[in-house]
């Protein structure tokens, strides 16, 4: 007589179940946290624009707050940060603009995730 081994390979129901709802979470964490990093590259898209116009060299910090406003908060709807956020200074005679905020993230129930965001222009 013939003896044969058969071997089953793959994932049980069980297991399949828990993958799915590892890929699931990580779906649901994933879409929770990229509007706040596309605002953040909003903010860094608007100080780019300031810093690389030649009229933001020689303006003074309220028209170049004004200019921010303008530019991400009100056309982009960027409500994470504010003007006062802004750290507007000037090095080798050109303009720099930097920001530290902090977004606070809900996630599921009273569960939240707080992410720190640090902008600057020129990098």
């Amino acid at each position: 007589m013939m003896k044969t081994n058969f071997q089953q390979r793959g994932v049980t129901f069980g297991g399949f179940i828990m993958i799915l709802a590892l890929l699931g979470g990580l779906a649901i964490f994933s879409m929770k946290l990229i509007p706040a990093y596309m605002e953040n590259g909003k903010v860094q898209k608007a100080f780019d624009a300031i810093v690389s116009d030649p009229a933001m060299q020689a303006a003074s910090i309220p028209e170049i707050k004004e200019s921010f406003s303008k530019r991400a908060i009100t056309m982009d709807s960027v409500t994470g940060i504010t003007t006062e956020d802004l750290v507007i200074g000037k090095e080798d005679g050109k303009l720099t603009l930097s920001a530290s905020y902090s977004k606070k993230v809900p996630l599921v129930g009273n569960v939240s995730l707080l992410i720190e965001f640090n902008p600057s222009a020129p990098k």
